[in-house]
Parts: C-alpha cells; sequence; structure tokens
C-alpha cells in the first residue's frame, strides 16, 4: 500500500514539473515573439492583432533614462493604440505609488497631482491613479509627451517625492500618427 501511494506521489510530481516546464517554455516562447521594434530615439514599438476582433493593437513604450532609488526596474512612458486611435497613456513608474491625492470629479476615480516637465515648461496635472501601480496620463499629455525632447515626472511616493527622468526625442511622429492619430502639441 505504501508503495503504491510513492508512485502515486512521484507521478503526480513528475507531471507536475513536466507541467510548470511547459509553461515556462511557452512564457518565454511568447515573449521572445513580442519582440519590439525600434521607434525613434529611445521609443520602442510593439505591434499585435486580436485574434478575435482582428483590432491592431499597437504599444510604443519608452524607459526612463536611469534606475530610481529602491528600484530595479525603470520607470516606462506606455501608449497603447487600437485601431488608429490611442486608448490609453500610462505611467509606470515600476516602484510603489503613494496613495491618490485629489478626487475626480468626472469620472469619481482618485487621482494623483504630479508635477510634470516638458522641455523648458512646468505644470501640475491630476493624473487618474490605477490601484497604485500607475498613473493614466491625459491625452494632451501625450501629444506633448510624443514632440518633446526632455521629460521629467515628479510624483508621490510613501517615502515622498521621487522624479523619473525621460528622454522622449526621436520618435518617428509618422508612426505615432498612422497607429494612434496623434500629433504632437506643445506645452
Amino acid at each position: 500500500m505504501k508503495i503504491l501511494d510513492f508512485k502515486r506521489t512521484a507521478l503526480i510530481s513528475c507531471f507536475f514539473l513536466f507541467w510548470s516546464s511547459a509553461q515556462s517554455m511557452y512564457g518565454q516562447r511568447r515573449s521572445a515573439s513580442e519582440a519590439g521594434t525600434p521607434a525613434g530615439g529611445t521609443w520602442m514599438m510593439y505591434s499585435s492583432e486580436d485574434p478575435m476582433t482582428a483590432a491592431k493593437k499597437v504599444r510604443f513604450e519608452l524607459e526612463a533614462d536611469k534606475l530610481m532609488e529602491d528600484s530595479d526596474t525603470r520607470a516606462k512612458i506606455v501608449l497603447y493604440c487600437v485601431n488608429g486611435k490611442l486608448s490609453l497613456g500610462d505611467f509606470r513608474p515600476n516602484l510603489k505609488l503613494g496613495p491618490p491625492n485629489r478626487p475626480s470629479f468626472w469620472e469619481g476615480r482618485p487621482q494623483m497631482r504630479v508635477l510634470v516637465r516638458i522641455n523648458d515648461s512646468h505644470d501640475h496635472h491630476n493624473w487618474n491613479w490605477v490601484n497604485g501601480h500607475f498613473l493614466a496620463i491625459d491625452k494632451d499629455t501625450v501629444r506633448q509627451i510624443i514632440g518633446a525632447r526632455l521629460l521629467r515626472i515628479q510624483f508621490d511616493t510613501p517615502h515622498g517625492p521621487e522624479i523619473a527622468e525621460f528622454s522622449p526625442a526621436g520618435l518617428d511622429l509618422a508612426m505615432v500618427k498612422k497607429a494612434c492619430g496623434l500629433k504632437p502639441q506643445k506645452p
């Protein structure tokens, strides 16, 4: 009886080992197939098509110039476009955000007030705070970012304000117009 239990346990363990290895290999293959293409400057572009709806999805990513303290990955600006229109622009600091500090009048979502420097212009913005993981950027600020040469975002963390520094210059604006229907705007 004990031998049968041992064999059954060994068989189940081997099955889970095989299954987890297969999942790991599938995940690596999937991420390798999603290799981005340069979109000008330090921007990367990723495109795909939804197999059910045939929606054309394009994502532009810009990594911060350097790591921030208490983080092992760089902050990112990510633009999501579907069928030629901007769907979402978000700022991902890749570290814990502070709590929201403003209510949203129109959408009922909590917001964080951030200070944004685009080129030589400084302005405060209220961005939607999404589950403490990222901040949703308004469309006008996205238009300013795509045509900028310098971008700084000051945001709150539990330990005080942090500043993420980006170099957005060099983005292929024709690619962005085709994928997202956006043109740059001056701050």
